[in-house]
Parts: structure tokens; C-alpha cells; sequence
């Protein structure tokens, strides 16, 4: 079973940030002042776990141009088990209750374009690249 909470205690976001520094850090190389930056305490942060295993994170903070999801991790062995679908689903909700219809977008990784397509995210722009990953901004279409 998968749960995702929106973060309010500090051992939660203790467990989220580790996720995300082996997927972004270990894994994929990103370096660690990339990964982790000066928007973490304003931003909105998640956990998932599956069978009470913390597994996926991702936040999401408010900008000048509308509401910015980012940090979306899942574990390898979490992978292609509806984590990120989640994650994405209860971030959405969250946003859409709080945010009064703000232009809600992100920067998926090359890879997870069409995850987002699927989810109603369409691409924006050219393709782009950030801490050396191939990235698209894409934009929640509905």
C-alpha cells in the first residue's frame, strides 16, 4: 500500500531528504549544493512510503510565475509501482486546493517526460539541460 503525507515533522522531512540524495545525488550525480537549496524551508515538501518503506518525495513552492513542482524521487526498487503517481496525485491536490488556478509547472528529467504527459503535463519550450540531465519544462494542462 502506498501513503503519502504532506510533511510536518522534521523526522519526515529527515526521511524525504535522504531519498532524495540517492536518487539525485548518489544516483544520478547532481551535486549536492544543486540538490539541496535555499527554497527548502518555503517549500511544501512530500513523502511516500509503500508497505510503510519511505520510498518517494518531491516539494513544490509558489514563484513568480506560479506554482513550481520539483524534487520528485522515487527509489529504484519503488520504481514503476505507481509511487510517483502518488506522489504527483497528492501534490496536485494540494496545489489545486491552495494555489486558485496559479499556472502550476515543472522541469521533468528527459526520461520522465512522458510519466508527465500521462499525468496531463504537456512540454514547453526547447529541451534544456540542468546539473548535465536533459530536461523539458512542462506545463499542468489538465
Amino acid at each position: 500500500m502506498i501513503q503519502v503525507i504532506r510533511v510536518a515533522q522534521e523526522q519526515d522531512l529527515d526521511k524525504a531528504f535522504r531519498i532524495r540524495e540517492q536518487v539525485f545525488v548518489e544516483e544520478q550525480q547532481v551535486p549536492r549544493d544543486a540538490e539541496n537549496d535555499a527554497f527548502e524551508t518555503i517549500a511544501n515538501h512530500y513523502l511516500a512510503t509503500y508497505e510503510g518503506v519511505p520510498c518517494g518525495a518531491a516539494r513544490w513552492r509558489t514563484t513568480d510565475d506560479g506554482v513550481k513542482l520539483e524534487r520528485f524521487a522515487v527509489l529504484p526498487d519503488y520504481r514503476n509501482k505507481q509511487v510517483g503517481a502518488e506522489v504527483l496525485k497528492a501534490v496536485l491536490n494540494d496545489v489545486k486546493a491552495e494555489q486558485n488556478g496559479k499556472k502550476v509547472y515543472l522541469n521533468a528529467q528527459l526520461p520522465a517526460v512522458n510519466f508527465y504527459k500521462r499525468n496531463g503535463f504537456v512540454t514547453e519550450g526547447d529541451m534544456f539541460t540542468e546539473c548535465d540531465i536533459q530536461h523539458y519544462k512542462m506545463v499542468f494542462a489538465g
